[in-house]
């Protein structure tokens, strides 16, 4: 028995993030497909789902398909339980392993990271992200700035932060959670 089970798609925000790609206004979308903006509005914010002949017209309206936009679809579950693999849960990892903590497209996105990685990798992420020592240490080099992480310690790291990161124990487990890159956060700069 699974923790997850095949749910309905939510088209909506599928929708929503290609017509904002293209820069579109629902206005416009709704010209195009021959469907009224409020029922495209229901739609995006998941509110009515549309015919299988109306996502082929607002597919056509946003220059893809209707298997594409399904493709992109959000499951509509609101609970998802992901698992360690039974020897992930029990044994140390004998070499540097990854998992993502979140299935799926969503606003947030989690990463496990247990050993080492590429310690000479760059990032610099569009939006927040924070990172959380669950086990061992971290030694993470942010503009320009070093910084050594213990257990239990945390680092947020603002959207636009150049940063590299290496642990410096072994068995050492790292959890990031970011805001998704599809997400057009707002900053506040003034503070």
């Amino acid at each position: 028995m699974g923790d997850h089970k095949e749910q309905p798609l939510r088209v909506g925000a599928a929708v929503r993030r290609r017509r904002r790609a293209l820069d579109l206004t629902l206005a416009v979308v709704a010209e195009r497909s021959g469907l009224s903006v409020p029922f495209l509005s229901q739609v995006e914010n998941d509110r009515a789902r549309p015919s299988r002949s109306s996502l082929e017209k607002v597919a056509d309206a946003l220059r893809t398909t209707a298997v594409e936009l399904l493709a992109a679809a959000d499951p509509a579950c609101s609970v998802d339980v992901v698992r360690a693999e039974p020897d992930e849960a029990d044994a140390p990892a004998p070499e540097p392993r990854f998992r993502s903590l979140v299935r799926g497209h969503h606003q947030l996105h989690a990463s496990e990271y247990t050993g080492d990685h590429d310690a000479g990798r760059e990032f610099q992420h569009r939006n927040d992200e924070l990172m959380y020592v669950a086990d061992g240490a971290v030694e993470i080099e942010a503009e320009g700035r070093a910084y050594r992480l213990g257990r239990g310690d945390t680092m947020y790291l603002t959207g636009g932060v150049r940063h590299r990161w290496r642990a410096t124990v072994p068995d050492t487990r790292v959890i990031v959670v970011a805001v998704a890159e599809h997400i057009e956060a707002v900053q506040d700069r003034s503070r």
